[in-house]
């Protein structure tokens, strides 16, 4: 258990499905209503670090945390996004997928979706 990682362990109130090597929780930040966060339950920085176990067992919490945000907000979309690393905005070092849903009107005009954290790079069907 590290002390200064909000994961380990994570607040139980948040925690809304659970596995052998995965867990899944609602974000303390929410993007957009039901954003929610998919993490290893062993202390991990990122992805990579990750065993093949584990990323089988996250993938599977997001498509079951998926089910979950479904039923309970009928978003329209989702982005999926993994932060690896300082440089890609990762701020806290133990592995963690958003899953953020969408929904219309949130943004104006959402094409683009994650490319938009380059906004000149956003709009590349212009260039065609």
């Amino acid at each position: 258990m590290r002390s200064s990682c909000p994961f380990c362990p994570p607040d139980p109130k948040s925690v809304f499905h659970e596995s052998e090597l995965a867990l899944t929780l609602w974000d303390r930040y929410p993007v957009t209503p039901g954003h929610a966060l998919i993490i290893p339950r062993r202390h991990v920085a990122d992805w990579f670090e990750a065993t093949p176990e584990e990323q089988h067992a996250l993938t599977e919490a997001l498509t079951i945390a998926r089910q979950t945000i479904q039923e309970k907000h009928q978003p329209d979309g989702f982005n999926i996004g993994i932060n690896v690393g300082e440089a890609a905005g990762q701020t806290i070092f133990h592995l963690h997928i958003h899953l953020i849903p969408r929904y219309k009107g949130d943004e104006a005009d959402p094409r683009g979706g994650v490319r938009k954290l380059f906004p000149e790079k956003a709009r590349y069907w212009e260039d065609t």
